[in-house]
């Protein structure tokens, strides 16, 4: 397992994030609420749509979607979100960032440092692990939507940088100026992506041994937890064989 994606942040995880709905669905309107303020119409906010589509694929009412989008663009929400990175080491030397969205940044910063702390990790300063991450967008589709041939020709016409058909999706990557542009030329073709975004991508992965591997899974655990955490992205590689034995999956 690699704990690279944004999009596949902490799957190790995945049975007991879909047993907290409810938490997952505070994610998402938090997401949409910040996004709503910007601009309250999709068709020319790409940060709404992506938030929308997140919110679709978690198989959130359309109901609710669309009371919390009219409740933001009408200020009803007193909650001021302050989006905040936090980035530090966890351990066996995974390099982890953290990204947040809270209405008491004291709070979250107690929160992370402690979590870090707890757990044989260390929180570090600004920009301490980020370098060796690279922003992109990505955009990803069932493989079912289209062929390895027909995705790739594809994200080269609409000048991705990248495309991933080796898992159980395309991932599509290109640069974030390019993210809105790639994004729509996808949709034109292929329809709505399962999931679109801006996402932290490192440029080489950290083996975590099996004496470290536990420590760390805990961290991201607590951290995930924790209700002002969005994403976690991280660094680390566990393989198949010591994640199946360390969660029983």
């Amino acid at each position: 397992m690699a704990g690279h994606s944004q999009f596949k942040n902490i799957m190790h995880r995945k049975g007991a994030q879909d047993r907290k709905r409810a938490k997952i669905f505070a994610r998402l309107i938090r997401e949409l609420t910040v996004a709503a303020r910007i601009s309250p119409d999709p068709a020319s906010n790409p940060r709404l749509r992506s938030a929308i589509t997140a919110a679709r694929t978690a198989n959130m009412p359309r109901d609710n979607i669309e009371r919390v989008m009219k409740k933001a663009a009408g200020d009803g929400d007193d909650a001021n979100y302050e989006e905040i990175r936090y980035e530090g080491y966890g351990p066996g030397g995974a390099a982890i960032i953290v990204d947040a969205m809270t209405d008491n940044r004291n709070r979250t910063a107690s929160e992370i440092r402690a979590a870090f702390s707890k757990h044989g990790g260390n929180l570090g300063e600004t920009n301490s692990v980020s370098y060796m991450f690279d922003r992109v967008g990505q955009v990803t589709y069932p493989l079912g939507s289209a062929s390895s041939e027909e995705m790739f020709e594809a994200a080269l016409e609409a000048g991705a940088q990248d495309v991933d058909s080796s898992g159980e999706i395309h991932e599509v990557t290109c640069r974030p100026e390019d993210f809105t542009s790639v994004r729509e030329y996808l949709e034109e073709r292929f329809g709505e992506p399962q999931e679109a975004g801006l996402a932290w991508k490192p440029q080489t992965s950290v083996e975590v041994s099996e004496d470290r591997a536990p420590a760390l899974l805990r961290l991201l655990d607590t951290l995930d937890d924790n209700d002002d955490v969005q994403v976690v992205s991280a660094n680390f590689n566990i393989s198949d064989e010591l994640l199946a034995r360390l969660t029983g999956n």
